[in-house]
């Protein structure tokens, strides 16, 4: 069932984030009627953390009756990086668990046609054959490093074909592979790995010390650009009509080490200081190649990825632009510095 363009609302929870930003920049800049485009009868509404806390059903429910959305893409949910994983796995599980039953019960209530959930490559077993593909989501525990966000992200694949069994409802999910790009959340201590590595890279350049990065640099990675994501979102929502996930990445032939990312945002920051390799710390899971065929098998056409590299220097472009005004990047200097600064409870970041 094709999205219907006649007084079609598509609400976007977590809008606000790094796929949010990007959805939103790329329906406004595409062709007007195009593939990725807007397209005359839609309205997109993009919500926050700051427009409700998605954990409180009330709260949900207030957003669904206001916009009364006919299709949701679903994002928000509470992230962080491999460290802040660690320590807080009782927290991603319990909290977004909370969001995502909040926002499907309420898309089943509301009579929503279709609803689009965000997943991540970490709900996948540890320990399972390569590369990984729709199939293998359920087939051993994940990776002890983040069981709590995982198995609350694994748990929206059951929600969805429960509902579908019981009510008929058009639910389905997303599994993008690591994504990064402008408006990412570049908090030193629980943001992913690139954005982290961005800012560690040009706070070592401004104050002329080491680019010291944790790990051995060895593990492999895909990495998708966020702004190639937001396309392959809005054709998951217009063309897509199944249960099962898609997975959605660049080949896993584009799998890198973290030690060449690192070498390509030391070029696109420009930065000529020591740079090094702490092995003491944590690399987390070492490799979780996955498959997109499905994906390129349904896209019906070929898909332009942005190379890497120059999804990488527009990144570093947009961070610098942007380094002053980021209210994320200032909670983090102030902490640093040693300030009193109140932590914000990242819902509606993906």
């Amino acid at each position: 069932m094709a999205i219907e363009t006649s007084h079609s609302v598509i609400l976007v929870t977590g809008g606000t984030g790094l796929v949010g930003y990007a959805i939103q920049h790329v329906i406004n800049s595409e062709p007007l009627g195009s593939r990725f485009g807007r397209r005359a009868g839609e309205t997109w509404v993009f919500i926050g953390s700051k427009d409700a806390d998605l954990r409180d059903p009330e709260q949900a429910r207030m957003i669904f009756d206001k916009h009364k959305p006919t299709h949701v893409i679903h994002l928000a949910a509470l992230v962080g990086g491999l460290y802040r994983n660690m320590r807080y796995k009782l927290s991603f599980l319990r909290d977004n668990t909370l969001i995502n039953d909040n926002v499907l019960r309420c898309a089943h209530e509301f009579g929503v046609s279709k609803v689009i959930s965000c997943l991540s490559t970490c709900v996948f077993p540890d320990n399972v054959t390569y590369p990984l593909d729709e199939s293998k989501i359920h087939l051993g525990p994940p990776h002890e490093s983040n069981y709590g966000y995982a198995y609350a992200k694994r748990m929206i694949d059951i929600a969805n074909r429960a509902y579908h069994d019981e009510h008929g409802c058009n639910f389905t999910s997303a599994i993008p592979t690591n994504v990064f790009g402008p408006n990412d959340n570049f908090d030193l201590e629980d943001s992913h790995v690139i954005p982290a590595l961005i800012h560690k890279c040009l706070q070592a350049k401004r104050d002329n010390t080491p680019f010291v990065v944790f790990g051995t640099g060895k593990p492999l990675r895909q990495f998708i650009y966020s702004f190639d994501l937001a396309k392959l979102f809005i054709w998951q929502l217009r063309e897509y009509d199944d249960v099962e996930p898609v997975i959605l990445s660049v080949g896993e032939d584009e799998e890198v080490s973290i030690k060449q990312v690192t070498d390509a945002i030391v070029a696109a920051v420009g930065f000529e200081g020591e740079y090094r390799f702490d092995p003491s710390r944590a690399d987390g899971q070492f490799r979780k190649p996955a498959s997109n065929q499905k994906l390129l098998s349904l896209l019906g056409s070929k898909f332009e990825f942005t190379p890497l590299d120059v999804a990488l220097r527009d990144t570093v472009r947009w961070l610098v632009e942007h380094y002053d005004k980021d209210a994320r990047i200032r909670r983090t200097n102030a902490r640093k510095n040693g300030s009193s600064v109140t932590d914000v409870h990242p819902i509606g970041r993906k």
